[in-house]
């Protein structure tokens, strides 16, 4: 028996037979049981026999496209000496797989091109909580259009800017010092002080002073001015998240950004369709982490699991930061066959 229906998602394998090995004892031989198929054990469809051609056509074409977005700071990097080491395994595997790896951090973009250099990441990121989007140049083949936001075309990349200007958010932040409220963002700071404050070195510190759409700050006021704070930011127009630091924005985040690269891998890859994952620890990732099909949440470096994020379908990986990285994206991929 010949398929009836070619599919064009794992979802609709269902419409490819309708013979089970229980009921059909025809072409033994031209049928085998798959095994490895993204689906639960109780799938009704999880033991059909499908023609041999089938199988070579499902393994090629079948099986939808993992795009990974991950964070950093916590989640693939240490909290403490910003380490990928313990990831390195299933980062290799993504790799090899050559499945888009695409960082979504609150990181600059100087910071980011570091470690993408470091990974050997040649994909997408974006930079400081969603202000921009950096695509290299020539990445997806078809013309980038983006009507609701401004696409600045430089020498390596298409930058799709969500964020507010950094003058913008500097600016708001010297008001708030003006109102008395105890504030010192990372523009106020030397490069010495701040490799101090966020444990970097001062090369480091020199990358995460390079801001374009996004302020992290410390509030050193008392702990009870601290939500009339965050209501001060939004009376001026701007909004907060927080990470390691508290950040004011503009109107932007994570989740906006990653959305827009989600449609244009859904370009990308629409013969096969594109299954989401996206990994964070912190506040600033639930927004990401809400768009994705596969929302991963790692053990913060205490131990404990971020409180505030509670989403449907959330995976809690077992293990702090790069860690519960490595198990839950080894995991991923053992599901998806990969």
């Amino acid at each position: 028996m010949r398929p009836k229906l070619l599919p064009r998602r794992i979802s609709e394998l269902r419409f490819v037979s309708d013979r089970h090995p229980e009921n059909d004892k025809s072409e033994p031989s031209r049928f085998n049981e798959i095994h490895c198929l993204p689906l639960p054990a109780s799938h009704p469809f999880r033991f059909h026999r499908f023609p041999p051609e089938l199988l070579i056509w499902y393994f090629y074409m079948v099986m939808e496209k993992l795009v990974i977005f991950t964070d950093l700071d916590g989640t693939l990097l240490d909290f403490a000496g910003y380490s990928f080491e313990m990831a390195i395994p299933s980062l290799q595997r993504v790799k090899e797989q050559d499945i888009p790896l695409i960082i979504c951090s609150s990181k600059t973009r100087k910071e980011i091109e570091a470690y993408r250099k470091k990974l050997g990441n040649r994909h997408p990121f974006i930079s400081e909580n969603g202000g921009g989007i950096f695509i290299p140049k020539g990445y997806f083949p078809f013309d980038l259009s983006y009507p609701k936001h401004e696409i600045i075309t430089g020498r390596n990349y298409h930058v799709i800017r969500l964020g507010a200007p950094y003058e913008d958010l500097r600016r708001a932040l010297e008001e708030l010092r003006r109102e008395g409220f105890q504030v010192r963002g990372f523009g106020d700071m030397s490069i010495e002080e701040l490799a101090q404050t966020a444990h970097m070195t001062p090369p480091e510190a020199k990358m995460a002073k390079q801001r374009d759409f996004d302020e992290p700050f410390l509030h050193t006021g008392p702990t009870y001015r601290l939500s009339r704070l965050l209501r001060a930011i939004h009376e001026k127009g701007f909004k907060f998240t927080q990470g390691r630091f508290y950040h004011i924005l503009g109107n932007s985040n994570k989740g906006i950004a990653v959305s827009i690269l989600i449609e244009l891998y859904k370009q990308k890859f629409q013969d096969t369709g594109i299954v989401t994952v996206a990994i964070g620890d912190s506040p600033n990732d639930k927004p990401m982490l809400q768009r994705v099909d596969r929302p991963i949440l790692v053990k913060k470096h205490d131990g404990s699991y971020e409180p505030t994020i509670k989403i449907p379908n959330l995976i809690r990986a077992d293990g702090i930061g790069p860690e519960g990285w490595n198990r839950s994206i080894k995991k991923l991929l053992a599901a998806y066959g990969n």
